[in-house]
């Protein structure tokens, strides 16, 4: 049973391996990089306490009031 599940394990960690992928060097010089820091951080909204802004929120919700649960409304007869 051991050898069995030392083989399944060497296999699985053979696997893995393979599916690592390394990263490539950034082979940008220095004024790049920094140039590249200022343009990115320039288009940055920032909200009234100094963050970034969270993205996919335009402002307050309005709807109007708020409905029941969706039927129509009862009426005497």
């Amino acid at each position: 049973m051991d050898k069995r599940l030392a083989k399944r394990h060497k296999r699985a960690v053979d696997r893995a391996k393979a599916k690592v992928k390394v990263s490539e060097p950034d082979v940008r010089t220095h004024e790049e990089i920094e140039a590249a820091r200022a343009a990115s951080q320039s288009g940055n909204v920032r909200n009234d306490k100094g963050g970034p802004a969270p993205k996919g929120i335009s402002g307050p919700r309005g709807g109007g009031p708020a409905t029941g649960t969706g039927s129509a409304p009862k009426t005497s007869v």
